[in-house]
């Protein structure tokens, strides 16, 4: 099951650049973000309260719900669409895929994880396949003001959504399953990029054709209700450090969508680069000591 959730994180999120891409334009990017999720969770809230899935959570639990939705289904997408605007996507990918360090960090300072040698040596040669892969995109600019704004822009938005995978995992171990926590959060931060549109006067325009539609549906039910759901289903159940090596293939899963729809061309370094990506996730998926099982004992103590 375990492996079936992690290969369905990966191709999902591996495909949502090209929706994404469908979707830049006329429409600004923080109304965008909101039609996502927005409709995510009109989608998903009455789904689940008729299937009788919606479980009942405490007001304390409804706290923590809004705050996962403020960091993984809103401040952190944030984040990202605008780190494009200074620096190239894929050097977006590449910091975004440090997500694993992220985690593994956080879960030592909330929960007090150990940090294995294991799980360093698959992020570092992870990480250096990605920097092969995106090795144009990392070298062909200096480092300008622009680019610096990029650079944070998309490190705080890795930063916003590890904190979501720490607060995931405490709604988890406080008896939130994850479609509820999912369906409340993506209401809670769709309200919040509604409450930034306002704010900012950002234009509200309707969905201008058939190609930026179709791009929504899928993000919103594949790449957000899908997506989501299984990549939460698996922090809950490998832990968030394990899991977050989704975030590491899915550039792979793009790459490879670019190469048919983009005209991407793979040059010896970029497969080398693929090759040490792959080489990290067999390092840290091996048996037998990290195995697919889930552990006998929680990872932590909850926070509550």
């Amino acid at each position: 099951m375990n492996v079936i959730l992690f290969v369905a994180t990966v191709l999902i999120w591996g495909t949502t650049w090209i929706a994404i891409a469908m979707q830049l334009g006329p429409v600004p990017v923080l109304t965008s973000i909101f039609y996502r999720f927005g409709l995510a969770a009109m989608l998903m809230l009455p789904a689940l309260a008729l299937l009788g899935r919606l479980t009942p959570a405490r007001p304390r639990d409804h706290f923590f719900i809004a705050l996962q939705g403020l960091c993984l289904f809103s401040l952190n997408f944030v984040c990202f669409y605008n780190a494009t605007g200074f620096i190239p996507s894929g050097l977006v990918s590449v910091i975004f895929s440090l997500a694993t360090v992220y985690n593994a960090i956080n879960a030592r300072l909330i929960f007090g994880d150990r940090i294995t040698a294991r799980a360093l040596v698959a992020t570092a040669v992870g990480v250096a396949g990605l920097v092969l892969l995106f090795s144009h995109d990392l070298f062909a600019d200096r480092l300008d003001l622009g680019t610096l704004k990029g650079i944070a822009l998309a490190a705080l938005g890795t930063l916003l959504f590890s904190l979501g995978n720490m607060v995931s995992r405490r709604n988890s171990a406080a008896g939130v399953p994850p479609l509820t926590a999912n369906a409340w959060g993506m209401s809670y931060g769709s309200a919040f990029l509604l409450g930034l549109i306002f704010i900012t006067g950002t234009k509200v325009m309707v969905p201008p054709d058939a190609r930026y539609l179709t791009a929504l549906f899928y993000l919103s039910i594949v790449g957000s209700i899908v997506g989501f759901t299984t990549y939460l289903m698996l922090v809950a159940r490998i832990g968030s450090g394990k899991a977050a090596y989704a975030t590491v293939m899915f550039p792979v899963i793009a790459l490879a969508l670019s190469s048919l729809f983009e005209g991407y061309v793979w040059t010896p370094v970029s497969l080398a680069g693929l090759v040490l990506t792959l080489l990290g996730n067999v390092v840290l998926f091996a048996r037998p000591s990290l195995g697919w099982h889930r552990p006998a004992r929680p990872e932590g103590p909850a926070v509550r």
